[in-house]
């Protein structure tokens, strides 16, 4: 074997080049994306210079146009009539609570497109007073504790396997504003005192229903039912009371013989005592149930909070004339003049093109 031949050495010179290649691509990308990204920020800076130009060019006619909103804001509000709110707590009962959103809301477009003539006959009132009406609406109220309690309702109402399978995030989240207990409906008119003159009518719609009708009575003869089960077996256990009593005195009477005592038939006498005395504090824990079940199913819309004898003025930058009015014709003056800048452009690149 030649002792004078090497094993060739590795190509160091490629490696470096390869090398040198590859940290000139990543430089030239990382300055790819900054000059992207300073194009983006001085294409904005530009745009930014481009509009202050323009406010500057033409201050003068907006503080004009703003100056101008504030006199017809001012003119508009002393001929607008002011709006008043009035808000009532309800809390629908048998699943009426669709109904009443379906109600409500047929009464706002009719109060939208100025119906007075219809909206006066569904609500019974006269024409005049619902020429006042200016809108209605219905919103849900239901708190963290109130959602806690009708996932506990909701629960307790399952089969053992389903009840495993829900969880409170999942209740709430497919929680319809439909669930909740109390709901708002709030009265926007012209007429302070309006408000509580449609109240009968928005009750009425419902509970004149035949099918809420039949829910209520079917509820109340089952409460009822409950009632009558409940007294007689609270009956029942003071007779069975009186039993034992009288057994414990018999017992008491008889002469005793020598120094045998049966502790096992006075153990379970106080064991059937005190069963009883369970029993009948669970009885009274349903009574006092059923008896709120049956407070809050005396009609099919409780009013939990009645309207106001007066409505509250209705107040917001939304509804002040004043602060709308120059807002509005300042956004008006802009459009136009912008609209008169694009036309000048448009107009000089022609020119150039041509």
């Amino acid at each position: 074997m030649d002792n004078n031949l090497q094993p060739t050495p590795p190509n160091r010179n490629a490696e470096e080049i390869d090398l040198g290649q590859l940290f000139k691509l990543i430089g030239d990308g990382f300055r790819k994306l900054f000059n992207f990204i300073g194009g983006i920020f001085k294409g904005l800076f530009g745009f930014l210079l481009q509009f202050l130009l323009f406010i500057q060019k033409h201050f003068l006619k907006f503080v004009i146009a703003g100056v101008l909103g504030v006199i017809l804001g001012v003119v508009a509000e002393n001929f607008t009539n002011t709006k008043y709110v009035s808000t009532m707590v309800v809390e629908p009962n048998f699943n009426s609570v669709q109904q009443l959103y379906n109600n409500v809301n047929f009464y706002n477009e009719l109060a939208a497109v100025r119906d007075s003539v219809s909206l006066a006959e569904a609500l019974e009132i006269s024409v005049a007073e619902a020429a006042t009406l200016r809108e209605f609406s219905i919103e849900s109220y239901a708190d963290e504790n109130q959602k806690v309690r009708l996932f506990d309702q909701f629960v307790r109402e399952l089969d053992t396997t389903t009840q495993k399978t829900i969880n409170m995030e999942r209740f709430m989240e497919n929680f319809n504003s439909l669930d909740a207990r109390f709901h708002n409906i709030s009265v926007v008119a012209t007429d302070p005192f309006i408000a509580q003159k449609t109240r009968p009518a928005i009750l009425n719609s419902i509970s004149r229903n035949d099918y809420f009708k039949l829910q209520k009575n079917i509820t109340q003869i089952n409460l009822d039912l409950q009632d009558e089960i409940i007294k007689k077996q609270l009956a029942e256990i003071d007779s069975l009371q009186e039993l034992y009593k009288r057994v414990m005195e018999k017992e008491a009477e008889k002469p005793l013989q020598g120094t045998n005592i049966s502790l096992g038939e006075n153990g379970s006498q106080q064991n059937k005592e005190l069963a009883l005395i369970n029993q009948i504090d669970e009885l009274k824990a349903s009574m006092v149930s059923l008896n709120q079940e049956k407070a809050n199913k005396s009609s099919i819309i409780n009013v939990i909070s009645d309207f106001p004898r007066r409505g509250v003025e209705l107040k917001g930058l939304a509804n002040n004339l004043v602060f709308l009015g120059p807002v509005v014709l300042m956004l008006l003056t802009f459009l136009v003049l912008l609209v008169l800048e694009l036309n000048k452009f448009l107009i000089a690149y022609r020119n150039k093109l041509s």
